[in-house]
């Protein structure tokens, strides 16, 4: 499969009155076309600045994008002009936020927010853009949708202010859709119908899908490949039955560890990961999760270790992980 998005060190911070926040700190992944790419990792990890990053979407000020590349079908997004950069966040690269309540206008119905980018961007005229309107209700499961136009988002629930922001996003028929947790929000069913609904039209449509989440029980039936985050670096990055199958980092270790499970013969107590989320007004120079873990030797303490390739259980599979220790063998992954 060709690669459509190529993110090339991304760096990201926010300048606040209490100092600098280093939020993302050379992130670097590629989605290829019809994958879907799984981003984990717990709150202020660097997830969704990673891809507010992307999109051009980070507040500048207090925001700033320090370097890095961003190359959607060969072109950099990031020297895009901002006139440029909207038809490509209205046409190709769509996204799906956490809480459509404020996502969505209030004052507006939604037959005017989904036909606004079909006239905009598919050149069609009201006739055409409220058909299509009809037929995207239809798509993501909301009954009697031509009458259901006319009406606003309050007279919506949860689940199906989700679905109206899904059949947005797929309006012009997008070549990568990308979701900020967009079930957290949601009961559990729903949840569930949300991710079914996902999968059925990623089939349908073709397109690549970035889903970020703290879940790892949602990545799991629904990813091709993971990406664990902390303190703004990548220090896992698997194909799902590696990662899930054999995890290499202490971090990905801990995450798995408090999720309960459901294959398993006998009841086990859901562990914990110790300490504190980092201070991010500091770039750490040592590895940023060295503090809570109880793998940490020496050289973690001294130097932040990048992600490299590491012999893996499974056949064929993506493994990188950075961390200086071999939890299997106990002892460090390379000598200096």
């Amino acid at each position: 499969m060709a690669t459509i998005l190529e993110v090339k060190n991304l760096v990201t911070c926010f300048n606040t009155p209490e100092g600098v926040v280093h939020a993302v700190n050379g992130v670097s992944f590629n989605l290829d076309e019809g994958e879907t790419l799984g981003i984990v990792g717990e709150s202020g990890c660097g997830k969704s600045v990673t891809v507010l990053s992307i999109l051009q979407l980070i507040p500048q000020p207090p925001g700033k994008i320090l370097g890095g590349q961003v190359l959607f079908m060969g072109k950099d997004l990031l020297k895009m002009s901002p006139e440029e950069i909207r038809h490509v966040r209205g046409s190709q690269l769509r996204m799906v936020f956490q809480d459509p309540m404020t996502s969505l206008n209030p004052v507006l119905t939604i037959a005017r927010q989904l036909t606004e980018p079909l006239e905009l961007h598919m050149a069609m005229n009201p006739k055409q853009s409220r058909q299509r309107a009809i037929e995207l209700l239809d798509m993501v499961g909301i009954s009697d949708s031509a009458s259901r136009l006319n009406d606003y988002p309050f007279q919506f629930s949860g689940g199906m202010r989700q679905r109206v922001m899904i059949a947005m996003s797929l309006a012009c028929n997008p070549a990568i859709l990308i979701a900020d947790e967009p079930t957290t929000a949601l009961d559990v069913t729903i949840q569930a119908q949300i991710i079914e609904l996902v999968k059925r039209l990623r089939e349908e449509f073709g397109m690549a899908i970035i889903w970020i989440t703290h879940d790892l029980g949602i990545i799991a039936g629904l990813a091709d490949r993971v990406m664990v985050m902390y303190a703004g670096f990548v220090v896992e990055h698997a194909r799902v039955k590696a990662l899930y199958g054999h995890p290499s980092h202490p971090y990905t270790r801990g995450l798995l560890g408090a999720l309960p499970r459901l294959d398993e013969d006998q009841a086990r107590d859901l562990s914990n990961i110790e300490g504190m989320p980092p201070d991010l007004f500091t770039k750490p120079t040592a590895c940023p999760f060295a503090p809570r873990c109880s793998y940490a030797y020496e050289r973690c303490q001294e130097e932040n270790p990048q992600l490299m390739a590491i012999n893996g259980k499974f056949e064929d599979e993506l493994h990188e992980v950075a961390c200086w220790w071999n939890i299997d063998l106990g002892r460090p992954r390379y000598e200096r």
